[in-house]
């Protein structure tokens, strides 16, 4: 158990002094909020890392939790702070903010992690979503564990999730591909690997590259119906369902759309087995099983309606 993780009910957690000993690395972003009486008012937090899921749109995707950790934190790290001081500006938050990014990550998480080693809380946020998921912070997360910093989820909204649930494909296994390849040969590939899922796909794609990508998907994947989510929770959302060869089609014809993407792929169908193969897996389950549940686990393999498979181990029985 992590020597900073949060009680489980936290009412009235004591307020523990912030620490000081390495501010300097945040003198460019150092701004104290100006309401004394509001900073009061906040929640104490126990020391750690908190990662606070953002809006992906709409500024009141919120959660409240989300804004009492934003308003409470010593420094919110964050991909662009000009994009998250948008979002603290609509909600009346004055914070710290220090960029942490693909590109100064493996700089600024050391002076993140001895912020957190010190006592502190910092808030990561990346410009839309939950951060992590295609978003920088997974090693700041690992080196906040490594060093047995307490690590705590604020929920919220995320793309992939909100384009899955609103796609109408199955939900009960999903399968995330974050942003394919943008070369055709190395996407390709990677279609090809994940063929065979048995689960729903979900992956992000920018728009330049979205009618190539749907053109390999429907050569890969085959016929399966897919989604085109695009500006989720923002004034120009919608939808476009249809077979990926169709949907590669129309925008070829229309050209890219605008804003940001997710697809969302159904799995592929159940392919009957040949009648040779279907005959060795009932040889194979009469011989220590009974005639109904020798049907039963052959169906379950194999997907083949137990009517048809019950009688052909009927026949299979009587040569015998």
């Amino acid at each position: 158990m992590s020597r900073r993780k949060p009680p489980a009910k936290d009412d009235t957690p004591t307020p523990k002094p912030r620490s000081r000993s390495h501010s300097a690395q945040f003198d460019h972003a150092d701004r104290e909020p100006s309401d004394s009486a509001a900073r009061s008012k906040r929640p104490a937090l126990t020391p750690g890392l908190y990662l606070v899921a953002t809006p992906i749109g709409n500024a009141r995707d919120i959660s409240l939790r989300a804004l009492d950790v934003l308003a409470s934190v010593d420094v919110i790290a964050c991909e662009d702070t000009r994009t998250t001081g948008r979002l603290l500006t609509i909600h009346g938050i004055a914070a710290r903010m220090t960029p942490y990014h693909d590109h100064n990550a493996a700089l600024a998480w050391p002076s993140l992690i001895r912020r957190l080693d010190a006592g502190g809380t910092v808030a990561l946020v990346s410009d839309a979503g939950t951060p992590l998921i295609s978003d920088p912070g997974y090693k700041l997360v690992r080196a906040a564990i490594e060093a047995d910093i307490a690590v705590t989820p604020i929920p919220g909204p995320a793309a992939p999730l909100a384009a899955l649930a609103a796609a109408g494909l199955p939900t009960d296994r999903f399968f995330f591909l974050g942003f394919p390849p943008p070369r055709a040969a190395a996407r390709k590939r990677m279609l090809a690997e994940v063929a065979s899922v048995k689960a729903t796909l979900v992956m992000l794609e920018a728009p330049s590259r979205l009618v190539a990508s749907l053109a390999d998907m429907a050569a890969v994947l085959g016929r399966r119906e897919a989604v085109i989510a695009r500006e989720i929770t923002k004034r120009f959302e919608s939808f476009r369902r249809g077979a990926l060869a169709d949907l590669a089609d129309h925008y070829a014809e229309t050209g890219p759309p605008k804003g940001e993407i997710v697809v969302v792929i159904g799995p592929p169908e159940p392919r009957e087995a040949d009648p040779a193969t279907l005959d060795a897996l009932l040889r194979e389950a009469l011989a220590t099983h009974s005639l109904r549940d020798a049907t039963a686990a052959v169906a379950a393999a194999t997907g083949t309606s137990r009517r048809k498979l019950y009688a052909r181990a009927l026949a299979l029985a009587d040569d015998t």
